[in-house]
């Protein structure tokens, strides 16, 4: 903050606590040095646990992240040359490669993790109304969805079923006995859009996903044949969007399949007017599990190269579209912290460690890899930092561990104000992928969550859906928080 604008806010805070306790009981007013020390942390962090040089250090990875084109090339070549990357794919091991081999073209110390990931292939997916209320003969209406990531197969000639449609899991379990039985289970629960327009697309998205991962689950309980669930997002352009799905123990495996809103929206109305029959054809394979590889690459440290702070995106993405903002975005704004401390000739004290992690998407075997490969060395991980909600405007950062890491922060959360990301929110976690590592500081950009949820996890997710200048900007807030937790006087608080 501006010298005068400090002054001007100091000047109104002093006014406006003198307001506030003038007519206070003199028992009641809380100490003068309390007051001042509130105002004084309000105005202004100190330099905390770095020097004045290393703030400087800071404010020239965030301006040099800003123009520098590196993630944004990284990027258009992982989508549009590589393209989809779930894991077990060719995609999946050619991004492996290229990734080490941009690493260590850096300068960067690369090794390849071994880890043995899912190998789900997508096969031919048809749905068709054949028959509903007001049919006009010989025809039928086409439905437009994806298989969810695991599910089992229909029959190859597909199979065919009346639709019964139940908003949520309360009217599941209000079915009649047997009501469900041998029939296609459609959960129609609505993606809040306007709690994600408001921006907690985050928590939107949570109340809709239990349907995806536990729909199947609760419908083969119930006898279904298949199930159906509405996409969870909130773009209505007839676009399904796929994700992992996950069987109880125990439970018969059934086909499932995620159908668009507009799709969800015919069913139910046709349903209130009489039998509706469905003509379904999934054909997904689950083949046996296959190594993979988290990418791992060390921009090693000056003084403490054992202490290391991670800085990550995952690697794998579904395959229907080219995985730009899921998480290609994460992807490369992590290797543009290695390539600005390159640039910019930095070797902080602990060493910077690059992570692509694989199988985010369908268990995160590649995290649990590296928690388990590396559990003895939990003590020297100082932080680790994931992107993993796109690529959008970041208005700070939020941080998973003890209150404590909010007043650390604070002076480097200033270095960030001057690209609107210098709010400080601490949350239950940061990634999926470093959740994983128990005990370590966590660290993700708090990004507009508005309009992710939009293309996530559709053929939508391509490289056109991400702004370079927001990419930038993700790109400052992980090279300057990764330095800040590398080059520290004082480890992160745990």
């Amino acid at each position: 903050m501006p010298l005068k604008q400090r002054a001007i806010l100091a000047a109104a805070l002093t006014v406006f606590t003198s307001f506030c306790f003038a007519q206070t009981p003199q028992a009641q007013q809380p100490a003068a040095s309390t007051v001042q020390d509130r105002l004084a942390r309000l105005m202004s962090a100190g330099t905390g646990a770095w020097t004045t040089d290393q703030l400087a250090n800071m404010e020239r990875l965030r301006d040099a992240a800003l123009t520098d084109p590196y993630a944004l090339n990284e990027l258009r070549h992982l989508t549009d040359n590589i393209g989809p990357r779930i894991s077990g794919s060719p995609q999946a091991q050619a991004a492996v490669d290229y990734v080490a081999a941009e690493m260590r073209a850096l300068g960067a110390e690369v090794q390849l993790e071994k880890t043995t990931v899912p190998h789900w292939v997508r096969g031919e997916e048809t749905a068709a109304l054949t028959a509903w209320p007001g049919q006009a003969s010989a025809t039928t209406q086409k439905i437009v969805l994806t298989a969810l990531g695991g599910s089992v197969a229909t029959p190859p000639e597909g199979l065919t079923a009346l639709v019964i449609v139940v908003n949520n899991f309360d009217e599941a379990r209000k079915l009649p006995a047997g009501a469900a039985k041998g029939k296609i289970l459609l959960f129609n629960e609505i993606f809040d859009k306007r709690l994600a327009a408001q921006g907690h697309g985050l928590a939107a998205y949570g109340k809709a996903v239990a349907y995806r991962g536990g729909g199947p689950s609760v419908a083969s309980s119930l006898g279904a044949a298949a199930v159906l669930v509405r996409s969870v997002g909130g773009a209505d352009y007839r676009l399904p969007h796929t994700g992992a799905t996950f069987y109880a123990p125990g439970v018969t495996k059934i086909p499932a399949a995620a159908v668009t809103a507009e799709d969800a929206d015919l069913i139910a109305s046709l349903t209130k007017q009489g039998p509706v029959t469905m003509h379904l054809t999934l054909t997904p394979q689950t083949l046996p599990p296959v190594p993979s590889y988290n990418v791992i690459a060390d921009w090693k440290g000056s003084e403490h190269p054992e202490q290391v702070v991670v800085v990550s995106g995952h690697l794998d993405s579904w395959d229907l579209g080219t995985g730009a903002i899921d998480d290609g975005a994460g992807i490369v704004v992590s290797m543009e912290a290695i390539q600005l401390l390159k640039q910019l000739g930095l070797r902080p004290k602990r060493t910077v460690r690059f992570i692509a992690w694989m199988d985010e998407e369908q268990g995160g075997s590649g995290s649990q890899t590296y928690a388990q490969e590396h559990a003895a060395e939990m003590a020297n991980h100082i932080g680790a930092l994931e992107s993993d909600l796109g690529a959008d405007h970041p208005d700070g950062v939020t941080y998973a561990g003890p209150a404590a890491l909010g007043d650390y922060l604070r002076p480097v959360a200033q270095i960030l104000d001057a690209i609107g990301a210098s709010t400080l929110t601490r949350g239950e976690e940061a990634g999926e992928d470093i959740s994983f590592l128990k005990g370590v500081p966590g660290f993700t950009p708090t990004q507009d969550s508005r309009f992710y949820f939009n293309y996530h996890h559709t053929a939508a997710d391509t490289f056109d859906k991400v702004d370079p200048q927001y990419l930038g900007e993700n790109a400052a807030v992980m090279a300057v928080i990764a330095y800040a937790l590398a080059d520290a006087s004082t480890a992160a608080p745990r």
